[in-house]
């Protein structure tokens, strides 16, 4: 049985690290190990959702999930598909309300987090404060460079970045206008606000 061992990783690296080892070794039994029970319970519901059943068994704060695939994934019959684009909005470089700083690593976090999911926005829109994160010397060019290379469109608000002298600097994806944002959230079969 293939382990990875997860123990002092923190949120998302565990999740992420489970699901390229599902991709990796798909239809064989796995392993993980983790020490907190946040990564245990991420990673068990990753688990269920890609069709594995879980044990799970607990040794001096280390979490063992044995992994084995096969079991049915349930589904809501009752949930109709979206039709049209998925759209992420960015108003902000932060994500949630309160502090700043870890507003900041949440956000650099779930953008880190878009590059490993099963299904990529169609485009990113970034307004107000969050053109910060499409300008030289920010944290996440990296995985947006590598999200436009995948076909994410890339678009930052070209009012937001003359309000902030960003225009410049603008260092991954292309300058938007708030007609074409309007008309591709009408369009949208699906808009996430972070």
């Amino acid at each position: 049985m293939e382990t990875i061992d997860c123990r002092g990783q923190q949120c998302p690296q565990p999740v992420i690290q489970a699901r390229q080892l599902m991709l990796e070794k798909a239809g064989q039994p796995l392993c993980v190990l983790v020490d907190d029970t946040v990564s245990k319970d991420n990673v068990t519901r990753l688990a269920n959702k890609q069709g594995y059943s879980v044990s799970v068994t607990e040794d001096q704060g280390t979490f063992r999930l044995e992994m084995v695939p096969g079991a049915t994934v349930a589904t809501n019959p009752d949930t109709a598909a979206a039709t049209g684009p998925t759209i992420i909005y960015i108003s902000s470089d932060e994500m949630g309300n309160g502090d700043k700083k870890l507003g900041q690593i949440l956000m650099k976090n779930f953008i880190f987090t878009l590059i490993e999911g099963d299904a990529q926005p169609d485009a990113i829109y970034f307004v107000n404060t969050g053109v910060r994160l499409t300008v030289g010397g920010s944290d996440v060019l990296e995985p947006l460079e590598e999200l436009a290379c995948n076909g994410v469109d890339i678009a930052s608000c070209g009012l937001c970045l003359e309000y902030f002298d960003f225009k410049e600097s603008l260092a991954v994806g292309r300058i938007s206008n708030m007609l074409e944002l309007v008309n591709s959230m009408e369009s949208a079969g699906r808009i996430v606000q972070p």
